[in-house]
């Protein structure tokens, strides 16, 4: 085995028996390989309830566990790794998927060959991809009123009334339109596989440094997805709806933050990046054909 991950972080969300005889399967392979391990805290009692001996395991809460691993394994979906990609970021420790969700994109290690898959990345066979991050401030009156991050992307819609926004659009202070829609996608290269793929919004390379702004059906039939540089500031002005709308910006799909005519969003790159371990083998094209046919 090679040093390069010698103290190895685990976490997911136990969702089913399946999640959690993947857990308890990764961590007998640790084991037996001498890997130091530092379990989410939030996996202790699920893990204790299993009859597991977690003698000498160490514990750590989410937003710590980046500062004292080399590696941390997320077990679950592609929203598991979403959250935990906001949570290491800043530290740039490196996170690897074992999926046990549906699709996959994210956590590309499948369950029934990890060992075979760890073996390799664990003796120095495997790819490292960064992938950049978006924050979001919102401006009331010329306050911050709100902030989020996401990896994915960051949406503005109308909650739960299905009624039409009004907003203006700005690209590095240049104005580009006004539009009347559902809302807007603003996605990053690994979103574009997500949400804003389904609103018709274009699939880009994760490496790309590139950010795609997708119309929610717009109420013209010439307002087409935009694809912005990475490092480009935009800013959409909220300036009317129906009474009765509370627009709602959403990060990567977590908890709503209500909205007033009148803020002001501005998006932009996050300086932190998320680095993924792939195995060497993986190949972006083939997931899109194996996942989206």
């Amino acid at each position: 085995m090679a040093d390069t991950f010698k103290i190895v972080g685990l976490m997911g969300r136990i969702t089913s028996e399946i999640v959690t005889k993947t857990i308890l399967d990764i961590l007998a392979w640790l084991e037996k390989h001498h890997i130091q391990v530092v379990l989410d805290s939030a996996l202790q009692e699920p893990i204790r309830d299993t009859g597991f001996n977690i003698i000498g395991l160490q514990f750590s809460q989410l937003r710590t566990m980046g500062e004292s691993c080399d590696l941390v394994i997320v077990v679950g979906g592609d929203g598991c790794l979403l959250g935990a990609a906001r949570a290491f970021a800043k530290s740039g420790t490196p996170i690897l998927g074992v999926n046990r969700g549906r699709l996959g994109f994210l956590t590309d290690i499948m369950p029934e060959i990890f060992s075979s898959q760890f073996e390799a990345i664990f003796n120095g066979e495997y790819r490292v991809e960064k992938r950049f991050l978006l924050d979001a401030v919102v401006e009331r009156n010329g306050v911050p009123v709100a902030t989020g991050e996401a990896l994915n992307d960051v949406v503005i819609h109308p909650g739960k009334a299905v009624q039409m926004i009004e907003f203006d659009l700005f690209i590095e202070g240049d104005f580009v339109y006004s539009q009347k829609s559902d809302g807007l996608i603003v996605a990053t290269p690994t979103g574009s596989t997500a949400y804003s793929l389904s609103a018709g919004g274009p699939m880009m390379h994760p490496t790309l440094d590139a950010i795609a702004l997708v119309p929610m059906f717009p109420h013209t039939l010439s307002n087409r997805p935009i694809v912005v540089a990475g490092n480009s500031e935009i800013k959409v002005v909220l300036t009317s709806g129906a009474p009765q709308v509370l627009p709602h910006l959403s990060c990567d799909g977590q908890a709503s933050i209500q909205l007033a005519f009148g803020d002001v969003l501005y998006v932009t790159k996050k300086p932190h990046k998320l680095v993924l371990i792939h195995p060497k083998e993986h190949n972006f094209y083939e997931s899109c054909r194996a996942k989206l046919g």
